[in-house]
């Protein structure tokens, strides 16, 4: 078995687990560019103690290179936990984040997210330098 097999993928216009990933199409090798990833862009997905996504990676892989490189990770700690019980707590974060970032030449950003229930969800996105 390999962990390869067990990431789910979809069109995240139809499934709320699937990373979206915005960024450009085309940037200019070296100059930094921004990146948002998030889940339930289209379709909400839960945010609460029971259903909620734990984290997204983000990682890119240069076009003709043997290796992936990670780029981020973000951990999504807050669901509404709390003494008084399950959803009762003062703090929620949403499985949202932006960033910067610059490649020497062209490739592919991959996003993997986890969901606490149905696990690991992927999607990818082309890269070109202009």
């Amino acid at each position: 078995m390999k962990l390869g097999d067990k990431i789910q993928s979809a069109d995240w216009k139809a499934e709320k687990h699937v990373p979206v990933i915005e960024a450009p199409e085309t940037v200019a090798a070296g100059e930094l560019f921004n990146v948002t990833v998030s889940v339930g862009k289209e379709i909400a997905h839960p945010n609460t103690t029971e259903h909620h996504i734990r984290w997204i990676d983000v990682y890119f892989q240069p076009d003709g290179d043997k290796f992936v490189y990670q780029v981020a990770h973000f951990d999504f700690n807050a669901h509404g936990e709390s003494a008084k019980g399950a959803n009762q707590g003062p703090v929620y974060t949403h499985p949202l984040a932006s960033f910067s970032m610059k490649v020497e030449g062209a490739g592919t950003l991959m996003a993997v997210s986890l969901c606490n229930i149905h696990g690991l969800w992927e999607s990818s996105a082309e890269l070109k330098i202009a």
